[in-house]
């Protein structure tokens, strides 16, 4: 898997609201994690579209990815839980699709199919009122 290197995030720090008390108003402790991806040299091409598919609305214009993290109560913390966040998409992003190959049914399972879909036909038929002679 691919590790960003911090040299490449860029943070910044703001207050946040939630839990924390007197704390909360005094102290920036959440955290807004900047990751530019169309310019990072950690990470080859297709891993930097599979990335910005997957990064979805936390995706800028400019190929920024945004990840703001305010779950903890300290900037380090939250800090070290939005880089765990981009470590997740870029390790799902670092995975290749494999592509199903498309192949056509046998002979000896069209008959199968056949052959049951007339032997439900004719269960099916028989539940059906008996004919007036």
């Amino acid at each position: 898997m691919t590790t960003i290197p911090e040299e490449e995030l860029e943070f910044r720090f703001y207050r946040a609201g939630g839990p924390g008390g007197q704390n909360v108003n005094k102290v920036s402790t959440a955290v807004q994690m900047r990751f530019d991806v169309r310019n990072s040299p950690s990470l080859t091409e297709p891993v930097k579209t599979r990335l910005m598919k997957l990064a979805g609305s936390r995706l800028t214009l400019d190929g920024v990815i945004l990840i703001n993290a305010v779950r903890h109560r300290t900037q380090e913390r939250n800090r070290a839980d939005a880089i765990e966040r981009l470590q997740a998409l870029v390790d799902e992003a670092s995975i290749r699709p494999v592509y199903r190959v498309p192949t056509r049914p046998t002979k000896a399972s069209k008959e199968r199919r056949l052959k049951a879909k007339t032997t439900r036909g004719a269960i099916k038929s028989g539940r059906g009122r008996p004919p007036l002679d």
